[in-house]
């Protein structure tokens, strides 16, 4: 008998213990700062919108090198008035060899035929004599592919919420299945959010890259989640008698340690591989790199911080809603 009663009260004093950390009780801070990002985020949409890729939105890209000091605004002015369409245009330079790039970006419903190229070609080293101009890159994509493109990002990135959900709702029954697909389900969305709203502050064209990251960004994120719910999981069976907010406080705090580990290693490794491309001027990289460090960040902070408070906030509600019948 003695020993049955320390070993019953050695299980309910060990989820109590100051070891565990109050997430739940915290809830509302995280969820400001979730809000203020988002906030900042559509701020920066309204004032400066979002910028398509030329995967997504159709038309070319131009990329020239040079040497000496070009006036962007004025090799726009040049392709504008000879191709009849909006220009955009902006100045890289390679950090490793030093060399400088000319970029312009032609909008519309169609790419740049070969005569229309060379025409513009002569016009701008006309313009431009001493500086050795050089195209050094050119991409065209006709607007209908482009949409295409842009369809089926869209469709790959809901089709990934759905089977998460289908996912989490199967496996984890037992915690209340459709409560904890749901809270995954919002916490992707916010990672999504996150990674879209950081290439609307740095001005990031959405493209083929943007899919990838927030595919990965999900794949991390929901890797996490599942962690922690298995060990919310683990530990009601272990003490039933728990309520949700010290279940789910202690489930996170055996586990955040695994999280924030994996995450970091991501964060660390991507972010190398940001630096060497904005050393060596790889554009296409660096739009993936980028979003997929602060993404790195977002899916650890909304597995811990958002997911598994919302879950609890789910289920205090079923409980009262019981309670009051």
């Amino acid at each position: 008998m003695i020993n049955e009663n320390n070993m019953n009260t050695t299980l309910s004093v060990t989820p109590t213990s100051s070891k565990s950390m109050h997430f739940f009780n915290k809830r509302y801070i995280f969820f400001a700062i979730s809000l203020t990002i988002m906030l900042v985020g559509l701020i920066n949409l309204k004032l400066f919108g979002v910028q398509l890729d030329i995967q997504f939105k159709g038309g070319a890209m131009l990329k020239y090198s040079f040497t000496g000091d070009v006036n962007a605004e004025n090799a726009a002015d040049i392709a504008s008035d000879l191709l009849g369409r909006p220009v955009t245009t902006q100045i890289t330079k390679d950090m490793k060899t030093g060399e400088q790039r000319l970029v312009l970006n032609i909008a519309g419903n169609y790419g740049v035929d070969a005569k229309e190229q060379v025409k513009f070609d002569d016009s701008l080293k006309a313009k431009f004599t001493d500086n050795n101009l050089t195209l050094a890159e050119s991409s065209m994509v006709e607007p209908f592919f482009g949409h295409k493109f842009l369809t089926n990002g869209i469709i790959a990135i809901v089709l990934s919420f759905v089977l998460v959900m289908a996912y989490v709702w199967f496996r984890f029954k037992k915690i209340g299945g459709l409560s904890a697909g749901v809270m995954a389900i919002v916490a992707l969305i916010h990672d999504v959010l996150v990674v879209f709203f950081t290439c609307v502050v740095f001005r990031i064209p959405i493209g083929d890259s943007f899919v990838a990251v927030a595919l990965s960004i999900i794949g991390y994120s929901v890797n996490d989640t599942i962690v922690i719910y298995d060990r919310i999981r683990e530990n009601h069976d272990l003490h039933p008698k728990l309520d949700y907010e010290t279940l789910t406080d202690l489930s996170i705090s055996q586990s955040i340690t695994r999280s924030l580990n994996t995450n970091f290693a991501v964060f660390l490794s991507v972010s190398l591989v940001y630096i060497m491309a904005t050393l060596n001027s790889l554009d296409s990289i660096q739009s993936f790199a980028l979003p997929m460090a602060i993404g790195s960040i977002s899916g650890c902070y909304s597995t811990i911080c958002i997911a598994g408070p919302l879950w609890v906030m789910w289920q205090n509600r079923k409980l009262k809603k019981a309670g009051s019948r």
